[in-house]
């Protein structure tokens, strides 16, 4: 099934819903206005059903195919924003200071929307499609708050699939791979406590300074020394905080960063090293270190069968050429794990062309990747669920 005619001909109006949510941007689970104008859209439609409120501003779509009972699978949009100023001089730019669609997360719930639309005008496939509208990926956890809310034994969910868009590959194109292809995110605040003196008289101080510096070079030997160069491992420690003056050696220092791994065994080695050396680090240097550590999303890991199967839904639509199997992991993070680690599924990337960056104040989701990611979804249900 090549690129559907009907999705160029969806285009402009599934793009004017794109570009209504980019102007009305909503944070983490405060997504109402954007979860009202979804499921109100998936009701015009004439979806079997639409039931909202799950994990808290979550919703989902039935739509039944006409052909008979079959499985379920879940398709997956993610609807919230960020919390940052646009600066992308589109007309079409956010009208709330501070919060913006710098991920393409307006782009995802729009090409769904189109593809619930197309999908319950043809119904050609034997089972049923459950359109999944999530909150709260950047950083909440919304994928697991539905699960929560018990999202795949409710509605019988046997496969789940995701997409995102991709600044930098060529609109028409897909990337994704099998196994690992996002990485684990972890958080860690690290409080070095020393004693605090006179900056002239180091001597009769423990500074939490330099032990933090040993700390922050220490923490590098673990993925330069420690970890095989095959298996990915990122330490970053982003914040340094201690001391009000230049002539005071102050009492604490505290330290935080993230952790990125694409394997359970590489991360828990990474929180017990990390552990491990900022605590004897410091009582090396006669002080103290305590560290907080937060798991968050883990690996997002795509399913052998469902992405072989994924893959040639995508060249299909774009041809062999267009779609790379073997793209390397990326160290980002997305909550959509949650999701395959309860149900077997793959998470593809589209391309989005020459735009700036993800999380950019300059970004924005390129209208032109809509007829793929609406070609794709479609073609994905009625393949899967051939009558």
């Amino acid at each position: 099934m090549p690129l559907i005619n009907r999705a160029h001909e969806m285009q402009q109006h599934v793009a004017e819903w794109r570009r209504h949510l980019h102007e009305n941007p909503e944070l983490m689970y405060d997504v109402h206005e954007t979860s009202r104008f979804a499921a109100e859209k998936l009701r015009d439609f004439g979806c079997d059903s639409v039931e909202t409120g799950i994990g808290k501003t979550g919703l989902v779509g039935i739509i039944r195919g006409r052909h008979g009972d079959g499985p379920v699978i879940g398709f997956r949009a993610d609807m919230d924003a960020l919390p940052i100023a646009e600066a992308s001089g589109k007309s079409w730019m956010s009208k709330t200071p501070g919060k913006m669609h710098a991920c393409g997360h307006d782009g995802h719930t729009a090409m769904l929307l189109g593809a619930a639309q197309y999908l319950a005008e043809t119904r050609n496939f034997k089972g049923t499609i459950a359109v999944i509208f999530q909150p709260a990926e950047e950083g909440g956890a919304g994928a697991l708050a539905m699960i929560d809310d018990g999202l795949m034994e409710r509605f019988g969910i046997s496969e789940v699939y995701g997409m995102h868009n991709a600044p930098g590959l060529p609109i028409g194109q897909f990337a994704t791979r099998k196994g690992s292809i996002m990485a684990a995110t972890n958080e860690f605040e690290i409080t070095v406590t020393g004693r605090g003196g006179h900056a002239a008289k180091p001597q009769s101080a423990i500074d939490p300074v330099v032990i933090s510096a040993h700390i922050i070079l220490a923490l590098q030997s673990v993925v330069s020394r420690e970890t095989d160069p095959l298996n990915s491992l990122v330490i970053s420690v982003t914040q340094l905080n201690g001391g009000d003056a230049s002539n005071v050696i102050p009492d604490v220092v505290k330290l935080g960063g993230t952790v990125r791994t694409l394997s359970p065994e590489v991360r828990a080695f990474a929180q017990q090293r990390l552990t491990e050396v900022a605590e004897s680090t410091a009582a090396v240097f006669g002080g103290k270190a305590e560290v907080k550590y937060h798991q968050g999303y883990p690996v997002t890991f795509n399913h052998e069968r469902e992405t072989e199967f994924a893959v040639s839904v995508a060249q299909t639509i774009v041809g062999n050429a267009a779609v790379t199997t073997d793209m390397p992991p990326v160290m980002g993070a997305e909550d959509f794990s949650y999701m395959l680690e309860k149900r077997p599924g793959a998470f593809v990337f589209i391309g989005n062309g020459d735009t700036a960056s993800l999380h950019n104040s300059a970004y924005d989701f390129n209208d032109d990747a809509i007829p793929y990611g609406i070609s794709y979804w479609v073609s994905l249900a009625e393949t899967a669920l051939a009558a």
